[in-house]
């Protein structure tokens, strides 16, 4: 292994090698490549090819002395051999040494400089190299608190399933002994921000910190809070606000001195985009940013309601681009916590105060919907759940994180709010999608302080308390059952989703009592 790491100071010190560009630069190499084209805005818009979204099943992680003990095997951590990972990084990197010219970049994970990793990327084009520049933060550490890590990205290269034991020619494999990311077979930028997120949360938990896939906010009087939920429960919209400090929109540690971010920028879902209704990421688009599978009209303006390459359509900027964002990207303890989650079957409550074992239990649920049509086979809504709202990027077993997370809560003294995005008045086809203005009045109370002492009512099936009133939100749409034309349908189909809870839970057999006896009340 020893040759196979001097090759790759060899690549990297290649007369080929075009070091450190720019932004202008990156964007210039990517446009005489053929790689994208400018927007009317000056964004740079490209196509990921035949992978419009991560590949979980490709990926891997190998197993040697620093992993064996610690990562959690099993379907989201699947391992591989060190011989695998050794042969295929040799073939990747002679088939990179054949290129006329390669990208590589110096940035780094983790805002705050006692947590901080040092990440180097190599990449095939410039366009990744412009997506890692972004996304991540832009400075190579003085005094960086890890070993670095280098990704090396060839989209080009294909596995040999046969041969080199992945499971299709697509292949994300992580060493931790090696400290090195190996990605071909997919243009899919994603896989670069989730890969070096996935080795932050395998390094902070042993520095005693919560490593979280969620949002975080900050108010001018220090109040933190964090956001959690999956792919269009509205993470992302509902943390950029105007009124608050964006310290960042998806990953975050939580340290003995307060939050940081882990990334430079930001990674937004862009379908049916509107300056109306998301101004600060509508206007974040613009030179510099990168906008992948976004259909251009013929002036080059995005049409941002097109899906007709993925909904998983994705505008990258640095976090400067929020005009209220926070920098350093770093704050206090949180105040408040919110989970999002977007209930197709219209029966979770709008909003709903938390204990610290409830916390803990929809912590490890991580529930929200897929809905129909957006997945081929799905038909009708259906239960997802991914445990601490970020299952495929979890190394370690996930009771560690929710341990971690439930004495924080307790020892900040900490609001936990769920909040339910989705449906009302029926499931989805029948009801109506919660209205964003009482969410965000639903929300606003909760981070504000507001709901901490009103008066609540017990959630019979949920078990769950329930604000009574908020301002700017109808009294009706508060308890969902109120929502229905039938109420006793709303029971059954509410009791349907807690049994979808309960069997899901039981997995978590390193679970407390206490936190198992927090989920739904139903037999």
């Amino acid at each position: 292994m020893a040759t196979t790491l001097l090759k790759i100071e060899e690549l990297i010190n290649g007369a080929d090698m075009l070091r450190n560009l720019t932004v202008p630069e990156l964007v210039e190499e990517a446009i005489q490549n053929g790689e994208g084209v400018l927007t009317k805005d000056g964004a740079l818009s490209v196509s990921t090819g035949a992978f419009t979204g991560r590949s979980p099943k490709d990926k891997f992680v190998v197993q040697d002395e620093v992993s064996n003990n610690l990562v959690d095997w099993g379907k989201v951590n699947q391992p591989i051999a060190e011989e695998k990972f050794s042969a295929l990084l040799d073939k990747v990197l002679d088939h990179l040494e054949k290129k006329d010219k390669l990208y590589y970049l110096e940035a780094s994970a983790g805002a705050d400089e006692h947590y901080t990793l040092p990440v180097r990327a190599i990449t095939e084009y410039a366009w990744h190299s412009l997506f890692a520049k972004q996304l991540f933060l832009r400075e190579w550490p003085t005094k960086g608190a890890f070993d670095p890590f280098t990704v090396i990205y060839a989209p080009s290269y294909k596995a040999d399933p046969a041969v080199d034991g992945t499971n299709s020619e697509t292949f994300i494999l992580v060493s931790f002994a090696k400290r090195t990311i190996l990605i071909g077979g997919t243009e899919y930028g994603g896989e670069i921000k989730k890969s070096i997120f996935s080795v932050m949360n395998f390094l902070l938990p042993e520095q005693n910190v919560l490593s979280m896939h969620c949002s975080a906010n900050v108010n001018d009087a220090n109040e933190t809070a964090l956001f959690f939920g999956l792919s269009g429960t509205g993470k992302t919209t509902l943390s950029a606000d105007p009124e608050r400090h964006l310290i960042g929109d998806d990953e975050h540690g939580w340290s003995p001195d307060g939050v940081f971010n882990i990334e430079g920028g930001c990674y937004a879902k862009t379908i049916n985009l509107s300056r109306e209704n998301e101004p600060q990421i509508y206007d974040a688009i613009r030179f510099g940013s990168l906008i992948e599978n976004v259909v251009l009209n013929e002036d080059r303006t995005p049409d941002y309601k097109n899906i007709s390459l993925t909904e998983n359509t994705r505008a990258a900027y640095p976090i400067e681009f929020i005009d209220n964002a926070m920098l350093p990207s770093r704050a206090g303890h949180p105040n408040t916590i919110v989970f999002l989650t977007a209930d197709a079957y219209g029966v979770l409550p709008p909003i709903s105060k938390l204990t610290k074992e409830q916390a803990m239990y929809h912590f490890l649920s991580g529930y929200t919907s897929k809905l129909a049509g957006t997945e081929r086979g799905v038909t009708e809504p259906q239960a997802t759940f991914s445990t601490c709202f970020g299952s495929p990027f979890l190394p370690l077993a996930p009771e560690r994180y929710a341990d971690m997370l439930g004495k924080l809560i307790e020892e900040h003294d900490v609001d936990v709010y769920l909040v339910n995005t989705g449906w009302t008045g029926g499931a989805y086809g029948e009801g109506s999608r919660m209205k964003l203005a009482y969410t965000r009045a639903m929300v606003n109370a909760a981070v504000n302080g507001q709901l901490r002492d009103v008066e609540t009512m017990k959630h019979d099936i949920f078990n769950v308390e329930i604000p009574v009133a908020i301002e700017g939100v109808p009294s009706d749409v508060l308890n969902p059952r109120d929502t229905w034309n039938d109420p006793a349908r709303y029971d059954v189909e509410a009791k349907a989703l807690a049994m979808k809870f309960k069997e899901n839970f039981t997995r978590f057999t390193k679970a407390s009592e206490s936190v198992i006896a927090a989920g739904p009340l139903v037999i």
